[in-house]
């Protein structure tokens, strides 16, 4: 059975793409069928992140106005032979998809594919009711900081509002150092703020923007452990969570903090 899940924020600038799109590589990389949706139409860049818009001919647009069948729209990665994009439209308004074709896009997708995740639009306009209301699984993506926190909170209000069959959190750009110095709430903070459980901890990771630059490198930080761990709560209801505390909890580690803290 194909599992509809879409991953959202309160507010752009989380890391949410970056979210959808390693969830993606690695649960194709577990031999799971995965397709990725880019749902923000008009400021779409979901076939940049990934790499492909370069072999973008036909998008969603194309397919919900008859020009081209589901098929032909789909662009296979370059690197993973079971991951798929389905390309949003630059040319077109958010309004000229509705929530009715978008969803039954997605319904003619759960036929061939294992996973289908959907890059939701930031905010709550009607760009966010489209992609929710597609999906029957959520991942809310959030920061450390107190205002996409606060935006978090009210996106899972609304998702409390949809027959969500899940609702997770995933922490990104989270500081270890920060966290033990007092400066920077924790995952367990933010979880019980929100009174969501937490499915992905993701720290923050200088190697991650560079395997986002260049697909065919291999991302070997601290990151990669994080998304190899969200992949598998996902895929087999594991409670795994990377701990970014910990390469700073040995005894010259509290030191630098000690003597950063006195500057």
């Amino acid at each position: 059975m194909c599992r509809k899940i879409v991953v959202t924020s309160g507010k752009g600038g989380v890391g949410k793409t970056t979210v959808t799109t390693k969830l993606g590589i690695n649960l194709s990389k577990m031999g799971r069928k995965v397709v990725l949706i880019d749902g923000d139409v008009g400021l779409n860049n979901l076939d940049v992140v990934m790499g492909v818009e370069n072999k973008v001919v036909y998008d969603m647009c194309d397919v919900l106005s008859g020009k081209c069948r589901i098929k032909q729209a789909l662009i296979p990665d370059l690197y993973e032979k079971s991951l798929f994009v389905l390309p949003s439209a630059h040319a077109y308004e958010s309004d000229d998809i509705s929530p009715q074709g978008f969803r039954a896009l997605v319904d003619a997708l759960s036929e061939d594919f294992d996973y289908i995740i959907i890059d939701c639009p930031a905010g709550i306009e009607g760009g966010f009711h489209r992609a929710v209301s597609s999906a029957t699984e959520a991942l809310v993506v959030t920061t450390p900081h107190i205002s996409s926190v606060r935006d978090a909170d009210k996106v899972l209000s609304l998702l409390s509002t949809y027959n969500m069959i899940d609702i997770g959190l995933v922490v990104n750009r989270l500081r270890g150092d920060l966290v033990i110095s007092g400066e920077m709430m924790s995952e367990g903070d933010i979880s019980r703020l929100l009174r969501c459980k937490p499915m992905g901890v993701i720290p923050e990771d200088d190697l991650l923007l560079q395997s986002q630059a260049d697909r065919a490198g291999r991302n070997s930080g601290c990151s990669a452990i994080a998304f190899n761990l969200l992949a598998d709560n996902i895929e087999n209801g594991n409670k795994r969570i990377y701990d970014c505390t910990a390469r700073f909890r040995g005894f010259f580690s509290k030191i630098k903090l000690m003597m950063r803290n006195k500057v």
